[in-house]
């Protein structure tokens, strides 16, 4: 299995990816179900390989995803320059407590 599909269409499922990351890029810290971390860590791996390449080209893909210029801003400026020496695994998926309502399992995702 390639990704996970969270019971939405691929519109609303790159919708709903595209504003977990930039709330994640924003606070560097989101709280969320246990899927929806894991698939969007994935994708917050790619955006800070990304920054840290630091060219208008990368700049530009980056944009293209996220909803904000100012947390792009952010992103190129103090979070991937944290980064340059490392290789990958910039996030972490913490399993906290079931939801109340649902029981779903919940996750906390977080920059290393």
């Amino acid at each position: 299995m390639a990704y996970r599909k969270l019971g939405r269409d691929s519109s609303a499922r790159k919708a709903l990816f595209r504003s977990m990351l930039t709330s994640f890029f924003a606070c560097e810290r989101i709280e969320t179900t246990e899927a929806k971390a894991k698939e969007v860590s994935k994708l917050a791996d790619q955006m800070i390989t990304l920054a840290k390449r630091g060219d208008l080209h990368a700049r530009r893909q980056v944009l293209a995803v996220l909803l904000d210029e100012e947390v792009t801003r952010k992103l190129f400026d103090t979070i991937a320059p944290k980064y340059s020496e490392r290789n990958g695994g910039y996030t972490r998926v913490l399993k906290t407590a079931p939801r109340r309502g649902d029981a779903a399992p919940m996750a906390i995702l977080e920059l290393v």
